[in-house]
């Protein structure tokens, strides 16, 4: 069951009752007895981004990182920067 509890005794004990939402219970705030808002636990929807390489790799749909290969060495452009080619591109 939701705590219902009044604005001024939220301003008053506010971290007493962020605790009991962290908890996973909602707070219900009332003025003169209304309510007048809600506060809800927040849902963890996504995951970090290791634990879901880490579930793809386990459903077959990526390939486990390979510590022992290297990649292939920059291929070699000339003298020109990367700064020339795009004004030579743009006409510049």
């Amino acid at each position: 069951m939701a705590a219902q509890i009044g604005i001024r005794e939220a301003k008053i004990n506010l971290s007493k009752y962020l605790k009991l939402v962290k908890a996973g219970q909602e707070v219900i705030l009332t003025d003169r007895g209304c309510p007048v808002g809600k506060i809800v636990p927040i849902e963890k929807t996504e995951l970090p981004l290791n634990v879901r390489v880490r579930h793809l790799e386990e459903a077959g749909l990526l390939e486990p990182e390979n510590k022992t290969s290297k990649m292939s060495p920059p291929i070699p452009i000339g003298g020109k920067g990367a700064q020339q080619y795009l004004q030579e591109d743009r006409g510049l």
